[in-house]
């Protein structure tokens, strides 16, 4: 291989060769990467006038080497790389320019063995490195002295008091003389090792005569324990249990094997015997009774609320000990909403048995007791659901690097969420979890011997035996994904791999495992990573991660053009991260004074981690949640009350400053469900300088969709994409199409080139035509809400991608939507593509999810106090919402950006709230609570409102994600059939528009205007849009229109008319006033029922 040539830049990324070659800035420059499309194939970069032109270098049935140049130019044909290079420093071969100066490589640094955290490394193998025939003898002579002198220094240092002399003598002599012939047999390629294995025979001697009198016994009671309980059993036939032949680690091995069986098979039968399928017992969650008071009459009184998860019954008791007559059975509780200004307050909702809908209001003694009831309350609705499949699940997720020490006596904690941070409650202990993932780093435990320790942890904690989905190690780091019997037909396309970055990328001391599968129709990856050591490697640790997302290969083959990031509905990535709290050494102790004192704010702020996403290096569009608890090394071993911070090397002092080195990230898909419940380290489990990290999730999924419908008569479904424009961060010469990925889609969709505009800014904006269509395998809305749209921006002349992004189709829910997302390539932002969809579904109505049941009241504004009605109007006087769609979060601090946003038009509903500015983080939002001058939102822009049910379309409006490229105005098809568009004038930008053009109003009120910029939309029908209430100040450039009014409905004031630009067709739209905002969106009219305030 030509790997060693200056020129060739192995697999490096395509930015990295853009950046390469605009350092070097000569025309003809150029280097050689290995292609990203396609296995075995180069991409030859080449620099002409400040663009980067890429030509594909392909490979042949016979091996040989050809590259795709010009149309007309003969195609020649070369065995090795550096032939062909040679061949191109010639003019007119088809290049833009010929080949004229080589771009260097930029080698690496190699990453450092800490050998602090590793176990006592081997010895140089110098005996093997041999540079010449003369010298081989000397080097076998000095190298196995070397070995032998090493061995023999550590074994006296060694306390040998316990062990029989005759063992002590035998240990000697192999370290004086065995060992040197042994490296002998490795070096002339004998790997036998003769000595060691003389050495161990004698040692195991009554060891081996004792293994092969037991094994026979137990494989007797392991046959005993496999047969049916019948009558009729026959003679089984004799087998030949021990054979003398048979090394002593492999019976040791069978031994071992024996017994795990035996345990398993043993306890099975148990469960069994008492009727106990699967290791569950009947009453599998016990009984809690909370504490709560109630308030009447303004006076608080105690009761008691107990929770029957089995029987699924809720009782309401004025004592502990009193009758239990009052109780509300599970189909009766209709909701449970939480007071976002009291963290202790819960209202339930729930139907007497006259029908009349009951709101019981109860205080809670801390925020944990009310989550720990939540909780409850959510798993007997689950557990007594009728529906087939479930539609939300918990997962467990933990990190913990070992230290290269065993487990202690007891790990309970770790799996109970208990310790510092965001933990679980006492009362919800006994809630299993459908599915345990469990991240180890230098873990010296074998895999069989790790997993059967988690399982019984989990056996004796939940009373359930844990299947295995999958388990995988690279060295000493691995990953175990454990779930509930009951989802084991549930999962499938189970897949795992390992990714090395320790030194050159060659060892697995450092590196990645992961394990992704299919829940139903919803697509899980797990990555435990263990990146590089030491505070001043940050930029190594970033590699490692750009490496991790490049080379790991799990998910469906058929997106291979993604990263695992795009891949999956849900990747969570776990693993001792290694950055630092970015201090100088010098303040160790003032960084343990402020860990004394639990203010961890300060130390956050430098945080590696926290700074390189900041800048957008690593994770990006990555969410974590906040972190509470002490930083999770480097503790002395045996406690957790000091930070052993220094260590004594022979190059002087090292400092290891207390950090956060584990974490657990997690990155969605848009417009899905999934929330936090709890995050934190352990406090007494002390083998090892780390701490155990755990986090917990609760997980909307996706079943996979049988559809009632006849496929035959069911109408055909539609997506339909339009008016995408891609602005790219790239300097390539090319032309660009898109792909579309998704599972509800027959095959891949591709659309024709794109029309290039190149920009001062080095940026090239690329429009795609005026609309796709995309057929769904099936219409049902049921189905198509769930699924997501995956995006790629390709090169036609590599077939490689310049970024990719995802749509969900839950956000057309209602009308045309406008989407606005961050492209990426291998982690890096690489562009923005915008556009709008629109969907096209047969008739149906969502079912409501679980996750659905619990929801969040915004503002304690007018209270019913529990009193009976004829329907369910929770909402009437209260602002209630789904915090785990809306995406919002009740910490402070600046919004991440999540790479997408929409401008989701409202769902209609005869109520409604306006939304408060505290909210939950969560899947469901629709766009950043920051302004376009990149604040956080204050007290004068409110968030987007909410209705009751935000999963069936209280969305608010649209904010802008991305302010160097803010969303365009919105469009709206006047036609749900999807109709034609035509160009518009005054924006090159966005080229169609909708023809048909009407007026649209809103309703001002007397209010100062808001600093944030919010973009104006057309309206798709001709009756106009329900009055409105705007923040923001409206423009006088309009002539006002008179007052329209609705049946039912009270007569709007000032009502003005903004037309967009297209309406005026040789006319472009006037300029504001300095300083004027521009006038608010309108909201798009569907039906007369009451409107809902846009801020």
């Amino acid at each position: 291989m030509p790997s060693y040539q200056p020129w060739c830049h192995g697999t490096i990324t395509r930015s990295q060769a853009e950046d390469l070659l605009s350092k070097a800035a000569r025309d003809g420059s150029f280097l050689i990467r290995a292609s990203e499309s396609i296995k075995g194939a180069y991409a030859l970069c080449v620099l002409f006038q400040n663009c980067v032109y890429t030509y594909r270098i392909l490979p042949n049935e016979d091996k040989k080497l050809s590259v795709q140049a010009s149309e007309g130019v003969p195609i020649r044909f070369f065995s090795m790389l550096p032939e062909l290079v040679e061949a191109y420093y010639s003019p007119n071969m088809g290049l833009i320019t010929h080949l004229q100066y080589p771009v260097v490589r930029e080698d690496e640094m190699d990453e450092e063995p800490e050998c602090s955290d590793l176990p006592p490394q081997l010895p140089p193998r110098n005996f093997l490195a041999n540079d010449g025939k003369d010298s081989e003898p000397r080097s076998s002579e000095q190298g196995s002295k070397s070995l032998s002198d090493t061995y023999l220094t550590r074994l006296q240092h060694m306390d040998t008091s316990t062990i029989p002399e005759e063992h002590q003598m035998a240990l000697q002599e192999y370290f004086r003389t065995s060992i040197s012939l042994d490296a002998e047999q490795v070096q002339f390629g004998y790997p036998n090792l003769p000595g060691l294995k003389k050495l161990i025979m004698d040692i195991c001697k009554n060891l081996n005569s004792e293994i092969s009198r037991i094994l026979p016994v137990l494989e007797v009671f392991h046959r005993a324990l496999d047969q049916q309980l019948s009558p009729g059993i026959g003679q089984i036939p004799k087998q030949n249990c021990c054979d003398s032949g048979q090394s002593i680690s492999f019976k040791l091995e069978r031994l071992t094997k024996l017994l795990y069986c035996i345990e398993d098979k043993a306890k099975m039968s148990l469960f069994e015997s008492v009727g106990n399928e699967g290791g569950h017992r009947k009453s599998l969650i016990p009984v809690v009774t909370f504490e709560v008071k109630q308030e009447s009459l303004a006076i608080p009184t105690k009761m008691f609320l107990k929770v029957d998860v089995e029987s699924g019954k809720l009782f309401l008791k004025k004592s502990k000990d009193g009758p239990e007559d009052k109780f509300f059975v599970h189909n009766k509780i209709l909701q449970l909403v939480k007071s976002q200004r009291m963290h202790t307050k819960l209202v339930i909702v729930a139907e007497s048995e006259k029908e009349k809908i009951l709101r019981k209001e109860f205080t809670f003694d801390d925020t944990k007791k009310r989550e720990g009831f939540c909780q409850l309350l959510q798993q007997m609705k689950n557990k007594h659901s009728e529906k087939p499949e479930p539609d939300m699940i918990t997962v467990f997720v933990g990190t913990w690097n070992m230290g290269n020490a065993g487990p202690p006596h007891s790990i309970d904690s770790w799996f109970q969420c208990k310790g510092q941070g965001k933990t679980r409650d006492d009362t919800a202990d006994h809630i299993p979890h459908d599915f345990y993932v469990i991240g180890t780093q230098e873990d010296p435990l074998g895999e069989r011997e790790w997993a059967y320790t988690l399982k019984g942890v989990l056996r004796k904690i939940t009373n359930i035996s844990f299947k295995q989905v999958a388990i995988h190690t690279l060295w000493n780091i691995r990953i175990v994904v454990l779930a509930k019997p009951e989802h084991e037909n549930r999962i499938s396309h189970v897949f795992s791999d390992s990714v090395k970055t320790g030194i050159a990328n060659t060892l697995g001391n450092k590196g990645a495992v992961g394990v992704s599968f299919m829940f139903k129709g919803t697509s899980f990856g797990f990555v435990n990573s263990h990146l590089t050591s030491g505070s001043e490697k940050k930029l190594r640790r970033n590699q490692n991660y750009t490496n991790i997302l490049r080379f790991l290969n799990l998910g469906d083959k058929k997106l291979n053009p993604f990263d695992i990031t795009h891949q999956f509905t849900h990747l969570f990535w776990l693993g001792d991260l290694n950055y630092r709290v970015e201090f100088p050494s010098t303040e160790a102790e003032y960084i343990v004074t402020k860990i004394k004192q639990q203010q961890y704010q300060e130390l956050l702020s430098k945080d590696q981690l926290n700074m390189e996403r900041n800048d957008g290096k690593v994770f990006l569009h990555f969410d974590e949640e906040e972190i509470t608890f002490a930083p999770t090394y480097r503790f002395e071993r045996d406690t957790r009350d000091k930070y052993a911070y220094t260590k004594a090397k022979a190059t002087g002092t090292k400092y290891n400053l207390p950090s956060w080195c584990d974490r657990v990230l997690r990155k969605s898909y848009p417009l899905v469900h999934v929330v936090c419940q709890a995050y934190g380290c352990t406090n007494d489990i002390m083998t090892s300088d780390h701490s155990p990290l755990f986090a917990t999730f609760e997980v909307g999924v996706a079943s996979q969709f049988v559809s009632k419908q006849d496929p035959n008569s069911a109408p055909q479904g539609g997506i339909q994409i339009m008016n995408c424009v891609a602005t790219l961060l790239t300097k390539s010469k090319t032309k660009f199409f898109i792909e579309y990925h998704s599972s509800c889609l027959e095959k891949t969709v591709k659309t024709l080139e794109g029309e290039n505009t190149e920009h001062l800014d080095g940026s090239i904006k690329v429009w795609f035509g005026n609309q796709v269509e995309l057929i769904p395998i099936i219409s049902d809305p049921e189905y198509l809400l769930d699924q997501h749209i995956l995006i790629c921006v390709k090169s036609t002349d590599c077939d490689e991608s310049y970024g990719e992004g995802c749509v969900a189709l839950r956000a057309a829910q209602f009308a045309y939507t406008e989407f606005q997302i961050t492209l990426t390539h291998h982690g890096e932002r690489t562009g923005t593509l915008t556009g709008g969809i629109q969907l096209r579904t047969s008739e149906g109505t969502p079912t409501e999810k679980l996750y659905d049941f619990i929801k969040v009241e915004k503002d304690d504004t007018v209270a019913s106090k529990g009193k009976g009605s004829d329907k369910f109007s929770v909402t009437q006087a209260h602002d209630i919402s789904n915090p785990n769609y809306i995406g919002m979060s009740y910490k402070s601090g600046n919004v991440v950006d999540k790479g997408w946003s929409y401008s989701m038009p409202p769902k209609h509903l005869p109520t409604a709230g306006q939304g408060g500015k505290d909210a939950k983080q969560g899947g469901y939002d629709v766009g950043s609570t920051r302004s376009t001058a990149g604040k956080p939102m204050g007290e004068d822009e409110k968030g987007s409102e909410m209705f009751d049910n935000p999963l069936y379309g209280a969305m608010g409006k649209s904010r802008i994600k991305d302010q160097d490229h803010p969303p365009k105005d919105l469009l709206v098809p006047p036609d749900p059939n999807f109709a034609n568009f035509k160009v518009a004038e005054g924006d090159p930008d966005r080229r169609p528009v909708p023809t048909p053009r009407h007026r649209s109003f809103t309703c001002s009120e007397t209010k100062p205007p808001a600093p944030t910029c919010i973009p104006s939309r057309a309206s798709g029908h001709k009756k106009p849009v329900v009055p409105s209430r705007s923040e923001g100040g409206l423009g006088s450039e309009r002539p006002p229109l008179p007052s329209k009014s609705r049946p039912g409905m009270p007569e709007p004031q000032n009502l003005r008319d903004y037309r967009e630009s297209s309406e005026l067709l040789s006319k472009l739209r006037p300029p504001a006033r300095p300083g004027q905002p521009p006038p608010p969106k309108d909201l798009h009219a569907e039906s007369p029922k009451t409107g809902r305030s846009v801020k």
